[in-house]
């Protein structure tokens, strides 16, 4: 039997590859408070119920006590009626994932339904789709990437079970119109979600310190559910996320139970059955350190964040917002004298890590910030970092792909295209060094392979990241 402290040593050596999760330089992926002690607090709590099961209450009322308590307290800063209920799920997928199954099985008598998605929703959404035969009907979003709400009106007919808005969309950081979106859901009696994952804990906030928040929680009337994540801007550890419908008779088709079988009679409130209790109890304790006062700290905290870097944003050249913030979340998108690509690799080597986003529809390719209160004792280093990562990717110029791997790009149908396709382009993209999974790699700058993808339509980029997941993850001999 190998050693425990020999077993930690090389835990400790794996997480050398990761990115940080504490310090506020991760602006992507990770939410860090900055507080040592709620991180602590959070670790011991999913230390102490690890082993604890979520599938029966009955057996750990303890976690149904904890999960009563979080959507209490979630529905205290959603404005929710007081008929509110909800679940705990495992993120925001989960949470998106149950509120299209629910409306789905909620409308049986609708042989093909469909769900209104503006372009911005998040891709949880079509995941849905792909998983319980719900068609997404994407309905474009306006010049301000808001929803359009006369667009989404227009696309609601007999099959939509139903339509989605997001506070704030995850790509451009901008709440969608949903006072005029609900109304229009609610005269065809169709349910209204409200992607709150990434902005409900802070949003709520965001209002009550006098910011303008275009209205969005249960207090529009045609609300009838919304998704929250407590392990992002709850600052709980992964992976928490609360689904709230507004009334028990519409969260009932989101419940699954089944005798047909020999054993236990199974019930489950979400899509897991076994799941362990630590997750909950960890974000229950957080939840209760932090409280309203904590929350209302760190919401200061990450919104002066926020607006100080969108302020200096718009004092380097060669920049510009693609949207003024309307909650955490900020896009930048490049002039042509650079791209962001480039910008991302030199803020890397300045130990920052950001998100590209590649180029969809008329949107061009941009950064993407996901800012924590952890990032404001640090933002005029990020600045001073953006502004130096400009002007060395100003100096390279914008990346240039290859004329002929733009052509080889050009000619692959993705839905045809065969595995060695597959390794041309992953090798084209410097994916693979010597050809097969054995030379997989990963290289630390990634502009030329963003560049390369940016080149191709969705659905290819969809095919080569798959085949470079499916290839990335076999276990290598030895």
């Amino acid at each position: 039997m190998t050693r425990s402290r020999d077993i930690l040593a090389r835990l400790d050596v794996l997480r050398r590859g990761d990115v940080p999760v504490h310090g506020g330089r991760t602006l992507a992926y990770v939410y860090d408070s900055g507080l040592a002690e709620v991180d602590q607090l959070g670790r011991d709590a999913v230390a102490a119920f690890a082993g604890a099961n979520g599938l029966d209450p009955t057996a750990f009322p303890s976690l149904l006590q904890m999960e009563n308590d979080l959507v209490a307290f979630a529905a205290g800063i959603l404005d929710a009626p007081d008929t509110v209920v909800g679940s705990v799920t495992s993120g925001g997928t989960e949470s998106v994932l149950l509120a299209v199954q629910t409306a789905r099985d909620a409308r049986p008598d609708v042989a093909a339904p469909s769900m209104v998605l503006p372009s911005s929703a998040h891709a949880a959404f079509h995941k849905a789709a792909h998983y319980f035969g719900v068609r997404a009907v994407v309905v474009p979003c306006g010049p301000d990437l808001r929803a359009d709400a006369a667009a989404m009106t227009a696309a609601i007919d007999d099959t939509t079970v139903l339509v989605v808005a997001s506070a704030p969309s995850y790509a451009h950081g901008v709440v969608d119109p949903v006072t005029e979106i609900a109304a229009a859901a609610a005269a065809r009696g169709v349910r209204l979600h409200v992607d709150a994952c990434i902005g409900g804990w802070v949003l709520p906030y965001a209002g009550r310190l006098g910011r303008d928040v275009p209205a969005w929680t249960f207090a529009v009337p045609g609300v009838t559910s919304i998704s929250v994540d407590l392990h992002k801007y709850g600052y709980a550890p992964k992976g928490v996320s609360l689904l709230l419908h507004a009334t028990p008779a519409l969260r009932r088709p989101q419940f699954f139970a089944s005798a047909a079988w020999p054993g236990y009679t199974m019930l489950n409130s979400t899509m897991q059955s076994t799941r362990s209790g630590g997750p909950t109890a960890g974000a229950w304790a957080v939840v209760q350190m932090l409280g309203d006062e904590g929350y209302d700290t760190l919401a200061r905290d990450v919104l002066e964040a926020t607006d100080r870097i969108a302020a200096g944003v718009a004092e380097i050249q060669g920049l510009r917002l693609l949207s003024r913030p309307d909650s955490t979340l900020v896009a930048i998108a490049t002039d042509e004298t650079c791209d962001p690509f480039t910008i991302c690799d030199e803020m890397g080597e300045r130990d920052w890590y950001v998100q590209p986003q590649l180029t969809y529809g008329d949107v061009p390719a941009n950064l993407h910030l996901s800012v924590s209160a952890a990032t404001l004792a640090h933002v005029d280093d990020l600045l001073a970092s953006l502004a130096e990562s400009v002007r060395v990717a100003v100096a390279a110029g914008p990346v240039q792909v290859d004329p002929a791997v733009a052509a080889y790009v050009a000619t692959l149908d993705p839905a045809s295209i065969t595995e060695e396709d597959f390794d041309g382009l992953l090798a084209a993209a410097g994916l693979l060094d010597g050809g097969g999974e054995e030379g997989l790699a990963l290289p630390a700058r990634r502009a030329d392979i963003n560049a390369l993808l940016d080149l191709a339509s969705p659905a290819l980029r969809e095919a080569v990241l798959l085949a470079f997941l499916d290839r990335l993850s076999r276990p290598s001999a030895g």
